[in-house]
């Protein structure tokens, strides 16, 4: 037990799961947790001369379905295994923590949703200002920003991370701030001495290996640099890792994109409704019609936050508005993206070590079809469609690096064998051939022998204290060449060994263990290889997911009868038959949505006073005016038959808060 306390010493704030043989387990304050959140026995075991030691385990292979029910009830958990074969080791079996996995820093594919970024946040205070940075592990992004310290609550609204860091002197004001926006986000103090300047920047400059961080337009964000330096310390601590796909940090600029607060969010059930909290009635769902996680996730962050500036709006427009006409090009493109794996999540594994053999035969596959989407947008006309294309990196050396090595459809662990292709390596195949045909070997030397010495009856054997030898009876002892190595003599024969015998008999030994450790080999050569291309299948993902994203836009818009609003920096809404785009999607067959009009302007139009019976639609118009402003604004057609709209740069609601509009139910009805 002295070696599970000194290893929970260094790993506080964490659940560790100690590996014992073929289970895991976890002692005193840790088990009674663990039996509580996983349903586990809680037993006991003796620890000496001191008292019995509360106890709860499970066995080792089943961690990937108990660690994730761990870390969805907002535990951090420490993995601590056997670095050592039980078999060798001299004494207590070495052990070591291999990865903290934590709500916000997680790899795993059970924790992760492919729709949505899992960010962790760190928050640096400093006098009336805030450092604020955050970054997905799982996906290689890093941004980093400062605002006023009032912004904080609203900032966190936004990111919506699953982990947040604060310093130890912090906890309690950060704490009572996150709490105001979600008291089961998990809040995590780290030492003071992390969140230093010149510590957070060094850790920077080593990680991104720069002279200066100038080239990231961050270099004058002081506590900016200070936070980023927290979380990089903070992922390096928990992945003990590589995490080369971490190969940039961006300036995060709060003031390019629309506020929408949690209320707001809320009310006009964006990204979840409010009846159950799922994505079903919100506006993504009807959105959503990307076919890559990648895709899935950036159109959730647009739906988030929507742009305050025309000219991107713009661009985004043009290019849905190019698939939008073009049917047959975007039926051609969903086709080839349908094919592509989460190229971003896929290259964090590979970097860090996680990657199995499936998942870098999926790079393959979904790097092969860059060259066919490159083909279909070479009459593109719009320059963000061209621009995709010409950035798009078939990257062809790596393809062909990962085709000539790995088999189509390799098993999912490397232990399992036979991942690497036939032909790539010509001492693997040696090794293969021996072990598959090592008896056929032996029975031909066994005849060559024979016929080289004349002796008939010359056998090859084995025993497990000699290994192979050749046995020759008495009769024949005249005829033994010289080459032969007498090792025995028996009473009516002798057994003999030969250079070449013993020699091929390390190899039929030993060839299933060293079939193992070459693959193992080969297939990190390939894993490497891929790492260094990180970047490129970064940028490659993100391209992917811009496309992904303009397609799903024109889709609804073809499929829903949406059209193209006419955008302007003036401060007028004028909206035409329009619709609510998600009451119009579920009413029942047969019924018709009624469409309105709404002119609003700064001047003599600022507002409308909405009068009518309960039920009549009074919160569908005022959330409806929400939602098409807010689709104009991340460059989405919108449900109308025309609209003008002045870019705004925040939407405030507060409407019944009882009400369901998807299912029909005003706030009065709800009441009643």
């Amino acid at each position: 037990m002295s070696q599970y306390y000194k290893i929970k010493e260094q790993n506080p704030d964490t659940i560790l799961l100690f590996r014992v043989g073929d289970f895991f387990e976890t002692f005193d304050e840790d088990a009674k947790t663990a039996s509580k959140v996983l349903g586990i026995t809680l037993t006991k075991r003796a620890n000496g001369a001191a008292e019995d030691v509360p106890l709860a385990g499970f066995p080792f292979h089943a961690i990937d379905n108990y660690l994730p029910k761990l870390v969805r009830a907002g535990y951090r958990v420490a993995v601590c295994e056997q670095v050592e074969n039980p078999k060798f080791a001299k004494g207590i079996v070495k052990r070591e923590v291999i990865e903290v996995v934590t709500p916000g820093v997680t790899l795993s594919e059970k924790l992760l949703d492919h729709k949505r970024n899992n960010y962790v946040m760190a928050i640096c205070l400093k006098e009336e200002s805030a450092g604020i940075s955050f970054s997905d592990i799982s996906t290689g992004e890093f941004y980093t920003y400062e605002v006023a310290d009032s912004q904080i609550t609203s900032q966190i609204e936004t990111i919506n991370p699953s982990e947040i860091l604060v310093q130890k002197r912090d906890k309690e004001k950060l704490t009572e701030m996150v709490h105001k926006v979600n008291r089961e986000l998990r809040v995590t103090k780290l030492d003071d001495w992390i969140f230093n300047y010149d510590y957070g920047k060094e850790l920077l400059l080593m990680q991104f290996k720069t002279v200066n961080l100038k080239g990231f337009g961050i270099d004058h964000l002081n506590s900016g640099i200070t936070s980023a330096g927290a979380i990089l310390n903070y992922l390096q601590e928990t992945q003990k890792a590589n995490l080369s796909h971490i190969n940039h940090i961006a300036l995060y600029n709060p003031s390019d994109y629309m506020t929408l607060d949690f209320s707001t969010k809320r009310n006009l059930e964006i990204i979840f409704s409010m009846q159950g909290g799922g994505r079903e009635g919100s506006l993504i769902e009807i959105m959503d019609k990307t076919v890559t996680p990648m895709g899935g996730r950036l159109l959730k962050r647009w739906i988030a936050a929507p742009l305050r500036k025309l000219e991107p709006i713009i661009k985004r427009q043009e290019s849905v508005d190019e698939l939008f006409h073009n049917k047959l090009l975007r039926k051609n493109l969903l086709k080839e993206l349908q094919e592509i794996g989460d190229l971003e999540r896929l290259i964090s594994r590979v970097c860090t070590g996680r990657a199995n053999p499936r998942e870098v035969v999926a790079v393959k596959t979904s790097l092969r079809k860059i060259p066919l989407i490159k083909d279909l947008l070479t009459k593109a006309e719009i320059k963000t469609l061209q621009q995709i294309r010409d950035d798009l990196n078939p990257l062809e050396n790596l393809v062909d690096k990962i085709q000539t090595a790995l088999i189509d459809s390799p098993p999912l662990n490397i232990a399992d064998g036979g991942i690497i292709r036939s032909g790539f390596s010509i001492e693997l195949d040696e090794l293969r051939d021996i072990s598959l045909h090592g008896k056929d070997w032996i029975a031909n030397y066994q005849k060559s022998e024979r016929e080289k010495s004349g002796i008939s009856s010359l056998k090859v054997n084995f025993n497990k204290v000699f290994g192979y030898y050749i046995d020759i009876s008495n009769a024949h002892k005249q005829k033994v060449p010289q080459t032969y190595i007498r090792k025995q003599t028996l009473v009516n024969s002798e057994r003999y060994i030969t250079p070449e015998l013993k020699e091929y008999e390390d190899k039929i030994l030993n060839a299933e263990e060293k079939i193992y450790e070459l693959e193992a080999e080969l297939f990190n050569e390939v894993r490497l290889f891929a790492a260094a291309e990180a970047e490129a299948i970064q940028l490659n993902a993100k391209l992917i997911a811009m496309l992904d994203c303009f397609i799903s836009l024109a889709e609804c818009a073809a499929e829903y009868n949406y059209t193209k609003p006419e955008l302007s920096e003036d401060d007028k809404i004028e909206i035409t038959e329009g619709r609510h785009p998600v009451v119009e999607r579920i009413l029942p067959p047969g019924e018709k949505f009624t469409p309105n009009n709404c002119f609003l302007d700064a001047g003599e139009n600022q507002v409308i006073i909405l009068t009518g019976p309960n039920m009549a639609g009074k919160s569908v118009y005022l959330r409806q005016v929400g939602l098409l402003v807010l689709l104009a604004q991340i460059g989405s057609f919108v449900p109308a038959k025309n609209a003008r709209i002045g870019l705004v740069d925040r939407i405030f609601t507060r409407v019944g808060a009882s009400d369901n509009i998807t299912a029909g139910e005003s706030t009065f009805l709800v009441e009643m």
